[in-house]
């Protein structure tokens, strides 16, 4: 049905939120007259016509407006201007047309403006250099002409940048490079031309890049290579050349990697290998040469790939049949030769992957030809074993092969499951857009009910997202001119988004805009290790303790080891270890953290951890160092196996653990 006009009647409504109902027809204008209306919600309705000329005018106090999902024409009216407190505007999949943009270019407060699919709005005008706010912006699928505007380097809070599938022209502008805070930039499917500017370097936020069929030509510039933070990058469909540096391989944290339909050229790098979180990779269509590395079998966590439509020769490694994960494999139109694989992954693969191989051969069902029997050796010889030899190949090896199944079949009783549940790939977390308004539907206003607990600086909730995501949203303590509070959550924030293990808590977005601060991270459905061992309701098996120790350990290896610069936790404890369905252990709550850069073993701070599970030196003087950890990890090893919390009344000075 269509939407009541007795709604206008509503003096002093502030909320009205009708999203996702199936209604049809016009909106009431006298909806539009409510001056006390704060936050105005049509989306993904039947919607027509269009919005009044004095919208801005008549709402003054407007702060989130969404009507995506509709069918409404005409141009965004002008006075949209007015309305000076909006801060999030969403006009997704409808028919504006016109200078849609130029009104909403003097909205100074404007944090996330999403017009997507709108494909009548013409060009970017050179107003939106005056979103100095905005954290969010997709323009995608708009049929934008024109050029992007150099004043873009004006957004200085720009994340995210999505201007993919447009008829934009032009060069990629050197301008984009003084968006330091920016983290995501997709210009997809654009006529762009020239090449990737040498100081996307300096983008030091930068996760993901997209520059998929952007007419891009030239080398790959060799600065390029210091993105190492990259969770991912396409390059894909354009005209580059030269050869792969062996630089690919610092990449530690790359999901995925796209540099199919081009003309590079060379030998992969075997430092490739080195990509352990790896999912997705395609070099096709290019002109790659050499021998396929042998380190390719290290990527444990690969899920597709494709080195289709190159020259590569020789065979293809062994090492391969290791990469249990793999669901798709194309090494068709290469030059390679020997006998194809058959165990692990082979195993569950057809024809279609090795196509167009001369030299191949192998089992039947690869459609190859059989290879040849390989040369016996003589065993002659092995008349002449003496008595000795026949009776350790028929009496002592049968008996060491029995001990030793027997042993074995005991070990994977016992871990079966743990290891089952530790040799799961890397989930992929895709960087999500989500606004103040997303976590409040999914948390019911930050309901009491949705409280899972209090971390440090902050309160955590549970949600759920519009796809039926769970998720745990961190809000922090109200920062507004606390210098700490804003280092603490910059900290969290930085270190989490930048981090990558199966071990620690993964953050799916972050949430910016004035007086909120919000980081949203994936859900433990089994709470924290706190819980498990003071619960009366839960209970811990002693191989299950181990195995969240291990777990723990395995994350705090990775914090001073893995990651570029040494990180300290400096609080860890039971109620910072998060538990997922599978009881496996993920470190959380990196507020106090502290990166010791410059290859400093230590630090000073003024930060204090928790009593008990600090070292001496922590509380006495704020010295922390990896140290400070591995000494907060044996308190926790402790209180693990013996469930004796350390700062429990029974311990006093001279109290023994025995």
């Amino acid at each position: 049905g269509g939407i009541p006009f007795e709604l206008g009647n509503l003096n002093g409504l502030e909320i009205l939120e009708l999203g996702g109902n199936k209604l049809s027809g016009l909106i009431p204008s006298a909806i539009f007259n409510i001056s006390s209306m704060k936050k105005m919600g049509f989306s993904n309705n039947k919607l027509l016509g269009n919005l009044p000329p004095t919208l801005g005018s008549q709402l003054p106090y407007l702060e989130c407006l969404s009507v995506w999902g509709n069918s409404l024409n005409e141009t965004i009216p002008p006075s949209i201007s007015n309305a000076s407190k909006l801060y999030h505007i969403e006009l997704v999949d409808n028919e504006f047309s016109g200078r849609a943009l130029n009104a909403i270019g003097n909205l100074r407060m404007l944090e996330e403006l999403h017009i997507f699919n709108n494909p009548n709005l013409g060009n970017i005008p050179d107003e939106i250099g005056n979103l100095s706010h905005l954290i969010g912006f997709d323009l995608s699928f708009n049929r934008l002409t024109g050029t992007i505007p150099q004043v873009v380097h004006k957004m200085k809070k720009l994340q995210l940048l999505y201007l993919y599938d447009n008829e934009l022209h032009g060069a990629i502008l050197d301008q984009l490079c003084e968006l330091q805070a920016l983290s995501e930039l997709y210009m997809d499917n654009n006529n762009l031309s020239q090449q990737i500017p040498k100081c996307f370097s300096n983008l030091t936020s930068l996760r993901r890049l997209s520059l998929e069929f952007t007419r891009l030509e030239s080398e790959i510039p060799s600065s390029f290579w210091d993105l190492t933070y990259l969770f991912g990058f396409s390059l894909a469909g354009n005209d580059l050349i030269g050869s792969l540096p062996q630089q690919v391989g610092n990449f530690k944290g790359l999901v995925f990697l796209d540099l199919s339909g081009n003309q590079l050229s060379g030998d992969i790098p075997v430092s490739i290998g080195g990509l352990l979180d790896l999912q997705d990779l395609s070099f096709a269509k290019n002109h790659f040469q050499g021998h396929i590395p042998k380190s390719m079998g290290n990527l444990v966590s690969l899920e597709t790939l494709d080195l289709s439509a190159n020259n590569l020769t020789g065979v293809i490694p062994k090492s391969m049949e290791s990469l249990r994960y793999l669901q798709f494999l194309n090494l068709s139109q290469n030059r390679l030769q020997g006998e194809i694989p058959n165990g692990g992954t082979f195993a569950n693969l057809s024809s279609d992957s090795f196509e167009l191989n001369a030299g191949l051969c192998g089992l039947p069902k690869f459609g190859v030809p059989s290879c040849p029997e390989p040369i016996r050796e003589n065993l002659k010889h092995i008349k002449y074993f003496g008595k000795l030899h026949i009776v350790v190949l028929k009496v002592i090896l049968p008996l060491v092969i029995v001990a030793s199944f027997a042993l074995f079949m005991v070990i994977v009783g016992r871990k079966k499951k743990s290891k089952k549940v530790k040799e799961e790939p890397l989930p992929s977390f895709i960087w999500r857009m989500i606004s103040l308004l997303d976590l409040q539907r999914a948390t019911n206003g930050f309901d009491s009910c949705n409280l899972l607990g209090r971390r440090s600086f902050g309160q955590v909730y549970k949600g759920e997202l519009a796809d039926g995501t769970n998720v745990a949203v961190k809000v922090f303590d109200d920062f507004e001119g606390e210098v700490d509070d804003v280092t603490t959550s910059n900290t969290e924030c930085e270190v989490m988004r930048n981090l990558r293990h199966r071990n620690l808590i993964k953050i799916i977005s972050t949430c910016y805009t004035t007086g909120f601060k919000a980081l949203v991270l994936e859900f433990m459905p089994n709470d924290s290790l706190q819980k498990w061992l003071y619960s009366h309701n839960y209970f811990l098996d002693i191989f299950q303790r181990l195995d969240i120790v291990i777990d723990v350990a395995s994350a705090l290896e990775y914090l001073h080891h893995g990651y570029s610069v040494p990180v300290v936790h400096c609080d860890l404890k039971p109620s910072n270890v998060l538990l997922d369905e599978d009881l496996v252990a993920h470190l959380s709550d990196f507020g106090i953290s502290k990166l010791l850069g410059d290859g400093a073993s230590m630090m000073r701070t003024l930060t204090l951890a928790t009593i008990g599970y600090m070292a001496p030196e922590f509380g006495m003087e704020g010295i922390v160092s990896t140290k400070s950890d591995v000494y907060s990890f044996g308190v926790l090893v402790m209180e693990v196996f013996t469930r004796r919390n350390p700062t429990e009344g029974s311990f006093q000075a001279e109290t023994s653990m025995k």
